[in-house]
């Protein structure tokens, strides 16, 4: 109780903003969003405690190449994208301050997108019949889960699942796009040249250090009124693909697990962004990949997320979770 009562005072102060709004509140701050339209109840829509855009995108994101970077401890995890060739790293000590970076790799734009309280890293193609999105945060959560909002439209976005929750766009999914979270020595290992994403301003944001210490070793999320889920921790860490999850523990047991033609794979390095003020001291995590078979034998990566039980129980609750 005594860590959740911390987390919510250092939440608060982090986002020192304003206190859940009513719609009538939302229609004043959001006058271009259309509250006629919706997919989901407009009361499972609370305020994360800041107005809009109060978490910045990240809108002109600057890279250096991945060989030049000091600041960054090995254990640190990091999402690396590849897109047609090119690949690039995002780590989470900047994510977790930003929640979106909007960027262009291999030519396709994207959203490379982070919910702390969710711990879902999720990249999305930005592009929708035939328009460029650019993505921003509304201050919301729904089910404890970043909202999102486009700039074109100003509709609002669920962040786990890519679909448009309210306005003019509701009922859109966006096409979510295979990345891994890797521990920056993996990857600088591998790709030293490829560019990683720095700060604009280095003195905007305590980069590196965590403001949710202890959130994943929590009893219960924060700011969530969901159900939670039977025979797992809420806060267990599990990998989902599409329909299915499993336990971290289990796969970190197994090493190895095959499912039909997916792939998932465990090995140690990586740390939890949301253990210890300092990142790189977080409690091992582990490097996480899945891939699926193809039909010449060659494997390719596939849309994953490292997330919590009640995640995947809150946005897939007719979906199976493997515990043993």
């Amino acid at each position: 109780m005594r860590r959740q009562i911390l987390f919510a005072a250092v939440f608060i102060l982090l986002t020192a903003g304003a206190a859940a709004a009513a719609p009538s509140a939302w229609e004043r701050e959001w006058p271009e969003t259309d509250f006629e339209t919706h997919a989901v109840p407009l009361d499972e829509i609370i305020s994360g405690g800041v107005p809009k855009d109060a978490i910045p995108s990240i809108d002109d994101p600057v890279f250096r190449p991945a060989r030049e970077i000091e600041d960054l401890g090995g254990r640190e995890p990091v999402i690396r994208l590849e897109v047609a060739g090119e690949v690039k790293a995002y780590p989470l000590r900047i994510l977790t301050w930003h929640e979106i970076a909007n960027d262009v790799i291999g030519g396709v734009p994207v959203a490379v997108t982070y919910c702390p309280l969710c711990n879902a890293a999720i990249v999305f193609d930005r592009r929708l019949d035939g328009q460029i999105l650019e993505f921003g945060t509304t201050g919301k959560l729904r089910k404890s889960d970043l909202v999102m909002y486009d700039r074109q439209t100003e509709s609002w976005w669920q962040q786990f699942l890519g679909e448009a929750i309210v306005g003019e766009l509701t009922g859109s999914r966006l096409e979510m796009l295979a990345s891994r979270i890797v521990s920056w020595e993996a990857f600088l290992a591998e790709h030293p040249e490829a560019p990683v994403l720095v700060p604009n301003n280095e003195g905007l944001r305590d980069y590196g250090r965590n403001p949710y210490i202890g959130y994943d070793s929590s009893a219960r999320p924060f700011l969530y009124k969901g159900d939670l889920p039977e025979g797992i921790p809420a806060m267990a860490y599990v990998v989902a693909v599409g329909e299915e999850a499993w336990s971290l523990e289990l796969l970190r047991e197994k090493g190895r697990i095959e499912s039909g033609e997916v792939v998932l794979t465990w090995q140690e390095g990586a740390a939890s962004a949301l253990d210890t003020s300092s990142i790189d001291k977080g409690r091992e995590i582990g490097n996480v990949v899945v891939q699926r078979r193809k039909a010449n034998g060659e494997m390719e990566d596939v849309v994953y997320d490292l997330t919590f039980a009640f995640v995947f129980h809150a946005f897939r609750p007719e979906g199976t979770l493997h515990i043993e």
